[in-house]
């Protein structure tokens, strides 16, 4: 760690004449696993599709890998090495399982293809005893896994994580945070959004707290797990 992989310097992003990324600056280096937290509406999800290239924003600069990405369009940063699992899955319901995981490298021209499928279903079982069911028809926490496993189908340095958390049973959020961590372990930096404070706190190296729009409170995730003002406000402590 210690060497910046990603780094966003001062982004204004808008809808129309709202602006919801309001002058955010952040990083994430090499092997780290970084979360930010915040209450909806804060601006997460819009940095992570700033982030990712379904949103532009309208100041600042994107750098991923010492190269400049905002003003490139999305499918172009998938194919540098950023891939997202967006809030809400987002899976191709009628397609298989197999199917869906073979849209993930839509961008790939390489030889280790079946080799990589074959780690995603090691990492996810479920998957690979349902691989040819249709991905509509799988529970939540089995739709979640998928949403991971096609996004790491692209071979990504940094995966983008978008609640992935949200609408799971608990037993099910474990299994889902460990992967997680087992993905981390293989080599991916990743960026995640979670309303789970304490899980996302839990398992990340570094945290930011992102209220309307700007960053308001930065530190390790053991310290931010232990400020007053997080357990308050993000913890539901007293």
């Amino acid at each position: 760690m210690g060497e910046v992989l990603l780094d966003v310097k001062d982004i204004h992003v808008f809808y129309g004449n709202i602006e919801a990324v309001k002058g955010m600056s952040f990083h994430v280096d090499r092997g780290e696993i970084v979360c930010l937290i915040g209450a909806n509406g804060a601006g997460k999800t819009t940095t992570l599709r700033t982030v990712s290239g379904l949103l532009r924003p309208k100041e600042g600069a994107i750098f991923y890998d010492d190269q400049r990405i905002d003003l490139l369009p999305a499918h172009e940063i998938v194919s540098l090495g950023v891939a997202q699992s967006p809030e809400g899955r987002r899976i191709f319901p009628r397609m298989s399982v197999r199917e869906n995981l073979d849209m993930g490298a839509f961008t790939r021209k390489d030889a280790e293809q079946r080799q990589d499928m074959e780690r995603i279903l090691e990492l996810f079982p479920i998957l690979k005893e349902r691989a040819r069911q249709a991905a509509g028809t799988l529970s939540g926490g089995e739709q979640q896994m998928l949403a991971i496993g096609r996004a790491l189908m692209t071979k990504p340095k940094l995966l983008l994580l978008d609640e992935p958390s949200m609408g799971l049973a608990p037993i099910v959020v474990e299994r889902i945070f460990q992967t997680i961590r087992e993905v981390s372990e293989q080599g991916v930096t990743i960026l995640l959004v979670e309303q789970n404070a304490a899980q996302a706190l839990g398992l990340a190296n570094r945290g930011y707290v992102i209220e309307t729009g700007r960053i308001v409170l930065e530190d390790e995730a053991r310290a931010l797990l232990a400020n007053e003002r997080v357990r308050k406000a993000y913890l539901g402590e007293e």
